[in-house]
């Protein structure tokens, strides 16, 4: 037996949080009936399960890209205002969904898959995964700001996780700076360099966990080998090395 979230999620409908939103809207039916809870579970064997009057299967095969996203993309597999997202960047005749996001603003490493499991890991705050940034900064951060990432900022009301900010280089007032973070709050590194003011000029993610970019370049994709599949779904907690 599955909850039904983590059962459309596998089936790579949605992410499993995207599931719980379809639930509580009453838009998801099991065996003819509409079900408005998340404690429900279904045996994948024997119930069905419907969207929109379609019915939705696990498949038996996952897909996993990686993508270095340009600036100007949505992360979103669709968009109201109708601007371009990650997935049409993508050519799959499977479904996938970005797991996470990035700014509109913001480049780097973003990964698609139809696994709502792996999903589920890389973004739930318990996992600290952890996910390396380039950034430029208007400004030069002092000794003390590092050790305000160190300890944790508070911003929008609560106290981020201890984070590490390290200088690479210095110019004309800008500094570029490596930055790691093992949570994903909106915009949350914008915020943190906006409270040291040291406002971010351009940010790039490049590594999650140990998985980088390597020479992708922005607007293209290569789907994962098996040991980086493998690595991603065994990843430790950052915070227990």
């Amino acid at each position: 037996m599955l909850r039904l979230q983590k059962y459309m999620a596998e089936s790579g409908l949605c992410s499993r949080r995207k599931a719980e939103l379809l639930i509580l809207n009453r838009e998801i039916s099991v065996n003819g009936k509409i079900v408005s809870e998340l404690g429900i579970k279904v045996d994948p064997q024997k119930d069905e399960v419907c969207y929109k009057g379609e019915r939705v299967s696990i498949k038996a095969g996952y897909i996993y890209m990686m993508l270095h996203k340009p600036v100007g993309y949505i992360s979103s597999s669709h968009d109201q205002f109708n601007r371009e997202t990650v997935v049409d960047l993508v050519k799959s005749e499977t479904r996938v969904y970005p797991v996470g996001r990035l700014d509109y603003d913001s480049s780097g490493l973003i990964l698609l898959t139809n696994d709502g499991g792996l999903a589920f890991k890389l973004t739930h705050p318990k996992h600290n995964i952890k996910k390396t940034y380039l950034a430029k900064l208007d400004g030069i951060p002092a000794k003390a700001d590092i050790e305000k990432f160190e300890h944790g900022l508070l911003i929008d009301g609560y106290k981020t996780r201890p984070a590490k900010l390290k200088i690479i280089n210095i110019k004309d007032g800008k500094a570029e700076v490596e930055i790691k973070i093992y949570e994903g709050r909106n915009r949350q590194i914008r915020k943190m360099c906006d409270k040291i003011n040291c406002p971010v000029l351009t940010l790039k993610r490049a590594a999650i966990g140990e998985l980088g970019l390597g020479g992708l370049q922005p607007g293209k994709y290569r789907y994962l080998t098996d040991d980086e599949v493998d690595y991603l779904k065994n990843m430790p907690d950052a915070h227990k090395n």
